[in-house]
């Protein structure tokens, strides 16, 4: 899928995403718990979306600067303010912020770049915590699609090791990685998805579907998606990847 198109997504999706962030408010949360004690002076917000993350980060740091950047200009306006920036090239100068937080963003970029960006703009010393999503997400949405169309419907999700490589190849040292699976439900197939259409990830994968389907394929789409039911309703699983690094003094 090209930068422009995830661009377009989630400007589109400013205004509804909040509505539909238990994950990404969830996975704020796990981050956070990850992170030593010890404030940062300056810390970067790397793709912030609407910003839930600017306010747990400010709870617990009061005293420390924090910059929100994000590549979609609505999001950042509804953030109440930041830098519209690209993770993969951003606009500040090398060891310029302690702490470099991003959290759900690095799925829709090119890993590497993003982590090679992380390291130039921390200090020495300074921390980086990164979530991500790894494969084996929405993996019931991949099972209802599979085959009906010749077109991918789920994200190609980067190895569950590829920060961890990224950050060893990008100079910075005690990295831990922690995978997480966290499972939600829904009602009905289409209420799921709703919620990713909310959130602007509607638009995934490369090759995606042009138009509409036929009914007879959304049956059958639907049908294979209800033989997953659980007590709790339709299952839905995120494969989360937790990755923390320290940039060495010297």
């Amino acid at each position: 899928m090209s930068k422009h198109a995830v661009r377009r997504a989630f400007d589109r999706a400013a205004v509804s995403y909040d509505s539909a962030a238990t994950l990404q408010r969830r996975v704020c949360e796990l981050l956070l718990a990850e992170l030593p004690d010890t404030p940062p002076t300056a810390i970067l917000d790397a793709g912030c979306g609407t910003g839930y993350a600017l306010g747990l980060l400010a709870a617990r740091w009061p005293n420390s600067q924090i910059v929100a950047a994000d590549f979609a200009p609505s999001m950042v306006t509804t953030a109440g303010g930041g830098i519209c920036a690209d993770i993969e090239a951003l606009p500040f100068a090398d060891a310029s912020f302690d702490l470099y937080w991003s959290s759900l963003s690095f799925q829709w970029c090119d890993t590497r770049r993003a982590v090679t960006e992380a390291a130039r703009v921390l200090t020495p010393g300074g921390h980086l915590a990164v979530s991500s999503l790894a494969p084996g997400t929405l993996a019931e949405l991949d099972i209802a699609f599979a085959g009906t169309d010749g077109h991918r419907h789920v994200l190609r999700f980067p190895p569950a090791d590829a920060l961890a490589v990224a950050c060893a190849d990008a100079g910075l040292q005690a990295v831990q990685l922690e995978r997480r699976t966290l499972r939600f439900h829904h009602d009905t197939l289409a209420t799921l998805l709703r919620e990713l259409k909310a959130l602007g990830a509607n638009q995934v994968g490369a090759g995606r579907r042009p138009g509409l389907m036929g009914r007879r394929t959304w049956r059958t789409i639907e049908e294979r998606y209800e033989s997953l039911r659980e007590l709790a309703g339709l299952p839905t699983t995120f494969e989360v990847i937790l990755c923390s690094a320290i940039k060495p003094i010297s």
